[in-house]
């Protein structure tokens, strides 16, 4: 089988393409622009043997000639599309580039995936998948009660999110107007090793091994789901594998979390793991609250449980614990990436 994996730089991308080459004896192809989070360092540790079996190609979606040479080149059976920027804070800051990359690359990326199909031998053709990955922001935001389902209404509230909206509709209509087999999952927060050190929770974690103060947003009574990188990873394959074409799976953590608790917890977890005489908790700083800043998420994951099996393994005290110990391991690596980001890592996104 031959992959095609876009935004395989990024943190979700470049687990997915660690578990293939790991696990499977697929081909894979990474598409990917490299911005400024982007990073290669995880794919590059595997030996040659896997090498083999693995290419880059470095292409930016929103060029609709690059998008139809990168999908002739790689001739998949199978494309994943993941690329998109996913910062919600400098969607608000500069929404033109994600209109560009989430709107208009999805649109070229489609097109140039609707030619390759069509053009398939009727086996390949039959067996062939457009995976769109995007995110439960798209549905808005919910009260103190009820959860995010398949069913449930868009309502974005942010750039990211109204472009992220934008994408699953394209999608969506792709399949329904052209026949493209495509399946579409919505994800909550994902964290783990390698994450971009701007998003929360490896921000909430260096901050405190370097005494610095931790940032809360607003009253940080914000409520996400929190979904392990390997349990999405695990989710995002079975869908690809198994899911019903034309259709959406939600998929969650099932470990709803105030941001006020996620930071709490991670603090305590170091005191055991790297205790000081000064509490970690003494260094969060209330900070003041961004514009449109969704109260809460929850994500209903009956359809993918019941469909195809799939649940969480991975409790929040686990992936934090495994997670706090990754970022203190890889330091280095942390500062590295954290250069090539216009603001040196202080645009954090605590979505």
């Amino acid at each position: 089988m031959r992959v095609l994996i876009t935004g395989g730089a990024g943190f979700i991308g470049g687990a997915l393409i660690s578990k293939f080459l790991s696990e499977t004896e697929y081909f894979i192809f990474n598409l990917d622009k490299l911005g400024y989070a982007s990073d290669l360092s995880r794919i590059k540790s595997f030996d040659s043997n896997y090498q083999k079996r693995y290419s880059f190609l470095e292409v930016d979606l929103s060029n609709k000639e690059e998008a139809l040479d990168a999908v002739r080149e790689s001739n998949p059976d199978l494309i994943m599309h993941l690329a998109a920027e996913s910062h919600v804070d400098r969607s608000i800051d500069g929404p033109e580039t994600f209109v560009y990359s989430n709107v208009v690359g999805t649109f070229n990326l489609l097109e140039a995936a609707k030619d390759h199909w069509q053009k398939l031998s009727e086996i390949r053709k039959n067996n062939f998948r457009f995976h769109h990955i995007s995110t439960d922001e798209v549905f808005g935001s919910l009260g103190k009660t009820g959860q995010f389902r398949e069913t449930s209404p868009y309502d974005p509230r942010s750039p990211y999110s109204a472009t992220k909206a934008a994408s699953d509709h394209l999608v969506s209509s792709w399949h329904h107007t052209y026949g493209l087999p495509t399946i579409l999952t919505n994800c909550s927060n994902n964290y783990g090793p390698w994450q971009f050190p701007e998003k929360l929770i490896p921000t909430v974690i260096l901050n405190a091994l370097f005494e610095k103060p931790i940032p809360l947003y607003g009253d940080g009574l914000n409520i996400r789901d929190w979904l392990f990188i390997d349990d999405h990873i695990d989710a995002l394959i079975l869908v690809a594998m198994k899911g019903q074409i034309g259709t959406s799976y939600c998929i969650g953590g099932n470990s709803e979390k105030t941001n006020k608790e996620v930071v709490h917890a991670i603090c305590n977890s170091l005191e055991e793991i790297c205790p000081t005489n000064n509490p970690y908790k003494n260094l969060i700083s209330y900070v003041n609250d961004r514009p449109g800043h969704d109260r809460r998420y929850s994500v209903d994951t009956s359809r993918i449980h019941l469909e195809l099996g799939w649940k969480p393994k991975c409790t929040f005290d686990m992936g934090i614990k495994k997670t706090i110990n990754w970022y203190k391991d890889n330091l280095k690596w942390c500062n590295t990436v954290l250069t090539r980001s216009p603001t040196l890592g202080q645009k954090i996104d605590f979505t």
